[in-house]
């Protein structure tokens, strides 16, 4: 049976990710820095710090995994200017440790590679949908260390790893930390209805368009790239996008009518990230072409169910 071990396997994505997985049929391992206090049944755990070269080698040892989904890392942007030592030795020696861990001890792994769109950075200036040619411009320390990270993995390529590097855009839906924006959204929204927050939303930036994917969507591409591992000759590099871009305002105003309660607006200035940039959309022809996926998910649904993930846990 095909063995997938997936690293950061606690997250919002991770969680989503090991159902699809199991529903596929794999043999599913998880590696996270700590237990999963609700853990799902048919998944082994492994407690692994992919900080820890050590630690990396030993896992790949003992679980020799077929298939790895590497999604471990500092993913939120802020955080990422506040400590950007911790963001590079997770997001790259984090790698590249687990990288040379598949090269010791699963020399035969097809490794998936969670990068990310921010990748592109400036790019995105030129206000068309950027594909996998496009050039990256990284605009904060988590784009430039994923891009690092890809160019790492890229070079165990010609070592003879195999694998791909999946560059997804904005991924949202129930569980997402509220440090994103649809997430914030929903949770005020979900306060205001239930007396916890006075009825007036704080935001950030309204205006930037971006492409937004429900969870689930993307999670159904990293197990499609999967697939790639019973062929010989493949793109190394997928965009995971919609193609289209969606006003955040949009978005908000969206989720505002699916409440209960009157709702007001209210800018605030500590929510604007000193990058933002008006119009980031990605080309997803590739993985289309290549492996026939698409998202299936209409995004009010995904706000539909990230609203009532919200207000299920409103004491959040």
């Amino acid at each position: 049976m095909k063995h997938v071990l997936v690293t950061g396997a606690n997250g919002f994505v991770g969680k989503v990710l090991l159902g699809q997985l199991l529903a596929a049929g794999y043999r599913v391992s998880c590696a996270c820095t700590t237990p999963n206090p609700s853990p799902r049944e048919g998944v082994e755990q492994a407690i692994l710090d992919i900080r820890d070269p050590s630690a990396c080698a030993a896992t790949l040892e003992r679980l020799k995994p077929t298939h790895i989904i590497h999604l471990a890392a500092i993913s939120h942007v802020p955080t990422s200017f506040q400590d950007p030592l911790l963001t590079w030795n997770t997001n790259v020696m984090g790698s590249l440790n687990l990288l040379e861990a598949v090269k010791q001890k699963a020399p035969d792994a097809f490794v998936v590679f969670a990068s990310s769109s921010e990748v592109y950075g400036e790019a995105f200036k030129a206000g068309v949908a950027l594909d996998e040619s496009s050039p990256c411009l990284p605009m904060n320390p988590y784009a430039a260390s994923k891009l690092a990270a890809e160019l790492a993995l890229e070079q165990y390529f010609k070592q003879g790893v195999r694998g791909v590097i999946a560059r997804p855009f904005n991924h949202i839906g129930s569980g997402q930390s509220p440090d994103f924006v649809t997430a914030s959204f929903a949770r005020q929204i979900a306060r205001i209805e239930s007396a916890e927050q006075a009825p007036v939303m704080q935001v950030g930036n309204l205006e930037a368009c971006r492409d937004f994917l429900d969870v689930q969507d993307v999670c159904a591409a990293y197990v499609q790239l999967l697939k790639l591992s019973d062929r010989h000759d493949y793109p190394r590099l997928f965009n995971i996008a919609s193609g289209q871009s969606r006003k955040i305002r949009d978005i908000l105003d969206e989720m505002i009518s699916q409440s209960t309660v009157a709702i007001s607006v209210e800018l605030d200035p500590q929510r604007l990230r000193p990058s933002d940039i008006p119009v980031a959309v990605g080309n997803c022809d590739r993985i289309r072409n290549v492996l026939g996926w698409q998202p299936t998910i209409p995004l009010e649904d995904t706000l539909a169910s990230l609203l009532a993930d919200w207000r299920s846990r409103t004491d959040a």
